[in-house]
């Protein structure tokens, strides 16, 4: 559709690249061509849009066989105006110039010139084709037929319309038919796969036996295996059982030579170390004997001459002291007495024996 504008009495048109726009004022044609642009009036001006672009119409139509089965056949058509003029003139493609709306219906007028058109052709070769063959080569057929009729249609190319390509897309019978056509290839493929079935379950079967008589015979021969492993088992502790028994006589044999060496070893070594342990301990009596002599002597020297030295130094002391007066020896015998004391750092006195010493000391003495 035209895009169409508005100015104070004036109209704009904007066409599409693929409208092929054609205008006309008083029966003169002053614009034609695709994409135009321009101003025009409302009142004077007459507008067709063509459109020149490529167009898909899906048709579908019912049909019958030779055989009086009624099929459905859908198809599609692509088309284009090849000559706009030509269609302008042929068809109403005139647009409202406020709207820029068409004012008919050319191109349902089109498709219906179209699908009529196919149809015949298509009713053409089903006529005279069985419903088996239609199904199986009614797809090509009907192709073929309908672009050869489309493109031999002197209509078309009167209108300026130019068929460009044309597919079936689909031919099928009616619902119950197909579902009866249907059954005899599902019964087919049931048996085909019943039958794939029972032989796969054979097949499964024989495989199972295979596989038992295999187990079966694995377990014989396991079984025969054990019975000699059994033998060869019984064979190897036979013979390690003797060659324990002949380790062990070898054995007691070195062990008791070996007992014997030890102990004549061990007796010779006991009569060595008690005759050296004897001479040894005789050696330390004499020893020990000597020793105790000489320090019983020096003993006795020292007690001789420590008791010689007391006797001379008391016989000297007392030749010191035999002309001193008694009252000189009472003072040495304090001092000597003061000496031996332990050391007394404090002294208490109490009151009764400081009254006692004041009395002494303020009584006079007695001059005799």
């Amino acid at each position: 559709m035209a895009d169409i504008t508005r100015r104070l009495g004036w109209r704009h048109l904007r066409g599409a690249p693929t409208a092929h726009i054609r205008h006309h004022r008083g029966g003169k044609l002053l614009h034609d061509g695709p994409g135009l642009s321009f101003w025009f009036r409302a009142l004077t001006a007459a507008l067709s849009e063509v459109p020149v672009d490529d167009r898909e119409l899906a048709m579908t139509f019912h049909a019958r066989t030779s055989d009086f089965q009624d099929v459905t056949v859908q198809s599609t058509v692509t088309y284009r105006i090849s000559d706009p003029a030509l269609a302008a003139a042929r068809l109403d493609f005139s647009v409202d110039p406020d709207t820029g709306a068409w004012r008919g219906t050319p191109l349902e007028q089109l498709g219906t010139l179209l699908t009529e058109t196919a149809q015949q052709h298509a009713l053409d070769v089903l006529a005279r084709t069985s419903l088996s063959a239609a199904l199986v080569d009614g797809v090509t057929a009907v192709r073929e037929r309908v672009a050869a009729g489309l493109a031999a249609e002197p209509r078309l190319p009167a209108t300026g319309i130019e068929v460009v390509a044309v597919r079936v897309v689909a031919l099928r019978p009616e619902p119950e038919v197909e579902r009866a056509l249907r059954t005899p290839a599902r019964e087919q493929i049931q048996q085909e796969a019943d039958r794939a079935t029972y032989e796969r379950r054979a097949v499964a079967v024989e495989r199972e036996r295979t596989i038992a008589e295999n187990e079966l015979a694995s377990q014989i021969e396991l079984a025969r295996r054990e019975e000699q492993l059994v033998e060869q088992r019984g064979t190897n502790a036979r013979r390690e059982a003797e060659e324990h028994a002949a380790a062990d006589a070898v054995r007691a044999g070195a062990e008791a030579a070996r007992s014997v060496k030890l102990a004549e070893a061990e007796a010779a070594r006991s009569v060595k170390l008690g005759e050296a342990e004897a001479t040894r301990s005789l050696k330390l009596a004499e020893a020990e004997a000597a020793r105790s002599v000489q320090l019983a002597r020096a003993e006795a020297e020292g007690v001789r001459e420590v008791g010689t030295a007391r006797a001379q130094a008391q016989e000297a002391w007392l030749r010191v002291h035999a002309d001193v007066d008694v009252a000189t020896l009472h003072a040495l015998t304090g001092t000597r007495l003061a000496e031996n004391l332990p050391h007394i750092d404090s002294v208490t006195i109490s009151p009764d024996v400081l009254t006692g010493l004041l009395a002494r000391l303020g009584t006079p003495r007695d001059p005799a």
